[in-house]
C-alpha cells in the first residue's frame, strides 16, 4: 500500500507540472454540455459570421457528444436525454447546414422534443435564445418592464437583489424583450414543428403577472415622463453592461452573459461590426479548449482556480515551495489579485478589496472560495500586505448569519425565491453555503490560525451545525452535492478545533461510510443537485471519492477498512479514463448546467492521498 501511494503521488505530481505553462499557470477544460457550442454556432450563423472552421469544429463536437437515442445529455445517467440540451444542440446543427437534418439520429432528436413537450417545455435561458431567434414569442415572464433598472436599491425588490452573475444575464435579456427583439433571416431554420401546444406557454403566468404588477407599482413611483422614464432605463442597462466588461471583452468573463449582450445591444441599435460587438465575438471565441470529444466553448475558464488548488495540491505533496514551478504560479496568482471596487462593495462598503477570481480573464468579480485557494497556494510566498489583504477581504465577506457565500455578502432577498423561476432560490441569490462555509473555514483554521475562540469562525461553526441535514450531511451548492458539501463541512470543523467526537462530525462521517460503493469509492449523481437529496450514482468518480476519504482522513487518527478500501479504488481510478474520469462533479445552474473540470481528475486524488500519506505513513 505505501509503495503504491506513494508512486501514484509521483504518477500524479509528474503529470501536472508536465502540464504546466510558461507563464506559471495550469489551463485544463472547463467542460460543460452542449450549451456553448450550440449557442456560439447560433450566434454566429445569425450574425452571418463567415468562420466555417470554427463553426465545422463545434459542429463535430456536438456530433460526438450525442447518444444514440438521439438525444443530448447534461451527464452520463440522465438516461432519457435532456430537453433543453437537445433543442439547443439540434437547433445549432441545422443551422450550421453541415447536418442532414433528415438522418437518423437527427430524426430522433427531433421526436424526443416533441414527446417531450416541445420548445416551451425547455430551460428558461433556452427560450430566451428561441425567443432572440424568432423561434417562439417572448415569455411573459420574460417581459419585466425595462424601468424595472431604475428602481432604486430601497425598493423591495431591485436589480442589485440579485448576484452578480444572474444580474449580468438579466439585463441583456430585459434590454432585447422589451424591443421584442429577436434575428431571423432566409438561412435562419423554422422549428415551428416543434412547438407544441404553445398555449401552455406559462403555468406560472398568473404568478408572473402578479409580480409584474407589483414592480410596475413601484416604477409608478419614480415621477417622470413615461418617454424619458423609458429612453433613461435602456441607457442604464447599456451602462451596465459597458461598464461590467473584462479587458479581453466579455461580460463579467462568462460566455452566456456575453452572448445575450450581443443580442442586447444589435436590440439598441449597435451595428455587428460595432467595436465593442466584435471584440465580444473574438473573446468568446478564445473560449475554446480540446476536449477528448472535440473541441468545445468553456462557459468561463477556470485557470486561477485550477492554478491556485494545483500549487497547493503539489506543495502539499511535497514539493518544495521554492521550486520553480510553485514560484512561477504563485507570480501567476499574485497578478491576478484583484484591487478595485466591483458591484460586491455594495453590501461591504468597509471592506478593501483583495480576493481573487475564477477565470484568467476576470477582473471585475472576486469570490471567496477562489480568494481563499490563492492564499493556501501562496503562503509564504507573498508580501504580508498581499496576504493580509485577501485574508482581511475574505473575513469581510461573512453573512450576517455566520456562513460564507459565493459572490457577494447578504445578497439573499427571499422575495426571489417567490419568482416564477425554476430554483429560483439557487439562481437568482447568493445565500451561506456549506461549501462555502467549510472550505473557508479550513482556510482560517488551517491556514490563518484561527480557532473556534475567534469571534468569525465561532459564527460559522454554529451556522454549520444548524444547517447539517437530518440525515447528518451537508448540501454543497458549487459541487456535486451532499459528498462535496458533507467533505467541506467536516473538514472546516475539524480545522477549526471542533473534536472529531462532536455530534455533527460522528453523524457526517457515518454518513459517508455508509454511501461508500462496495467498490471501495464513492459516487454522486448530478440528480441529487435537481431533487434536492442524495441519489448514489452507483459507479465511483475520483473526485467523490477523494473528497470522502479526505472528510474521514480528518476524523479518524488511525487508517481504518474503509479508508484503506476507498484509497485502493482512488488508486485504481487515477490510471484509467472512462465516463467516470469525465462525469461532472462541479455544479453551475440546478438542472441545467454542470462543470467536468478537466484538472480535479488530478488535483483531488493528490490532495487526499498526500493527506493520508503525511498523516499516516
Amino acid at each position: 500500500m505505501k509503495n503504491t501511494i506513494n508512486n501514484t503521488i509521483d504518477d500524479l505530481i509528474n503529470e501536472l507540472q508536465n502540464s504546466q505553462k510558461s507563464d506559471g499557470s495550469w489551463r485544463f477544460c472547463f467542460e460543460s454540455g452542449p450549451m456553448s457550442d450550440a449557442y456560439m454556432i447560433i450566434l454566429m450563423r445569425s450574425l452571418k459570421d463567415p468562420d466555417e472552421k470554427l463553426i465545422n469544429l463545434l459542429v463535430n463536437r456536438l456530433l460526438s457528444v450525442q447518444s444514440q437515442d438521439g438525444t443530448w445529455k447534461l451527464f452520463h445517467d440522465e438516461s432519457k436525454g435532456n430537453l433543453s440540451a437537445t433543442i439547443e444542440a439540434y437547433f445549432a446543427l441545422v443551422y450550421s447546414g453541415y447536418v442532414d437534418e433528415e438522418g437518423d439520429k437527427m430524426i430522433k432528436a427531433r421526436s424526443f422534443i416533441i414527446n417531450s413537450g416541445g420548445l416551451i417545455n425547455a430551460h428558461e435561458l433556452t427560450k430566451v435564445m428561441l425567443s432572440l431567434t424568432g423561434q417562439i414569442k417572448w415569455p411573459v415572464k420574460m417581459q419585466l418592464p425595462i424601468e424595472f433598472l431604475l428602481l432604486p436599491r430601497s425598493s423591495p425588490i431591485s436589480l442589485f437583489d440579485f448576484v452578480g452573475y444572474a444580474r449580468v444575464h438579466i439585463v441583456p435579456i430585459l434590454i432585447a424583450s422589451n424591443y421584442n427583439y429577436f434575428i431571423r433571416h432566409d438561412d435562419t431554420p423554422d422549428l415551428s414543428d416543434l412547438l407544441i401546444r404553445y398555449e401552455r406557454e406559462d403555468d406560472s403566468a398568473e404568478l408572473s403577472r402578479s409580480l409584474l404588477k407589483s414592480i410596475k407599482s413601484e416604477i409608478n413611483k419614480i415621477i417622470e415622463l413615461p418617454k424619458n422614464l423609458r429612453k433613461r432605463a435602456f441607457e442604464k442597462g447599456k451602462d451596465f453592461m459597458l461598464a461590467r466588461l473584462e479587458p479581453d471583452g466579455t461580460l463579467y468573463s462568462y460566455f452566456s452573459s456575453t452572448f445575450f449582450m450581443v443580442f442586447a445591444l444589435l436590440a439598441l441599435g449597435y451595428s455587428k461590426n460595432d467595436p465593442v460587438i466584435i471584440s465580444s465575438i473574438k473573446s468568446m471565441k478564445t473560449l475554446i479548449c480540446k476536449t477528448r470529444q472535440g473541441y468545445h466553448i468553456q462557459n468561463p475558464t477556470s485557470t486561477l482556480w485550477d492554478t491556485a488548488l494545483i500549487s497547493h495540491a503539489l506543495q502539499l505533496a511535497g514539493v518544495n515551495s521554492r521550486d520553480p514551478g510553485i514560484l512561477k504560479a504563485a507570480d501567476y496568482i499574485k497578478s491576478r489579485q484583484q484591487f478595485t471596487y466591483g458591484d460586491w462593495v455594495l453590501n461591504n462598503p468597509s471592506a478593501i478589496p483583495g480576493g481573487w477570481g475564477f477565470s484568467d480573464i476576470n477582473t471585475l468579480q472576486p469570490d471567496v472560495d477562489d480568494t481563499t485557494a490563492a492564499l493556501r497556494a501562496i503562503k509564504g510566498l507573498t508580501s504580508g500586505d498581499s496576504w493580509a489583504r485577501g485574508l482581511a477581504w475574505v473575513l469581510s465577506m461573512q453573512n450576517g448569519d455566520g456562513g460564507w457565500a459565493a459572490f457577494e455578502k447578504n445578497r439573499d432577498n427571499y422575495i426571489l425565491t417567490l419568482l416564477p423561476v425554476p430554483e429560483a432560490g439557487r439562481v437568482f441569490i447568493d445565500p451561506s453555503t456549506a461549501d462555502l462555509t467549510g472550505r473557508t473555514l479550513e482556510f482560517l483554521g488551517k491556514y490563518a490560525n484561527l480557532d473556534s475562540n475567534y469571534p468569525e469562525v465561532k459564527r460559522a461553526v454554529y451556522w454549520l451545525i444548524k444547517n447539517q441535514e437530518k440525515n447528518g450531511s451537508w448540501y454543497g451548492r458549487w459541487g456535486i452535492s451532499y459528498i462535496y458539501g458533507t467533505w467541506a463541512a467536516i473538514s472546516g470543523l475539524r480545522a477549526a478545533g471542533i473534536r472529531k467526537s462532536n455530534r455533527a462530525v460522528v453523524r457526517g462521517a457515518a454518513w459517508l461510510r455508509s454511501v461508500q460503493n462496495e467498490d471501495g469509492g464513492w459516487g454522486e449523481s448530478c440528480f441529487s443537485d435537481i431533487q434536492k437529496k442524495y441519489v448514489p450514482l452507483d459507479a465511483s468518480t475520483p473526485s467523490q471519492t477523494a473528497w470522502a476519504l479526505d472528510a474521514l482522513i480528518a476524523v479518524d487518527n488511525k487508517p481504518t477498512h474503509t479508508i484503506n478500501k476507498g484509497v485502493e479504488q482512488l488508486v485504481h481510478s487515477v490510471h484509467k479514463t472512462d465516463w467516470t474520469t469525465d462525469y461532472p462533479t462541479g455544479a453551475g445552474l440546478p438542472g441545467a448546467f454542470y462543470i467536468h473540470y478537466h484538472s480535479y481528475r488530478y488535483i483531488w486524488p493528490l490532495m487526499s492521498l498526500s493527506n493520508y500519506k503525511n498523516k499516516y505513513l
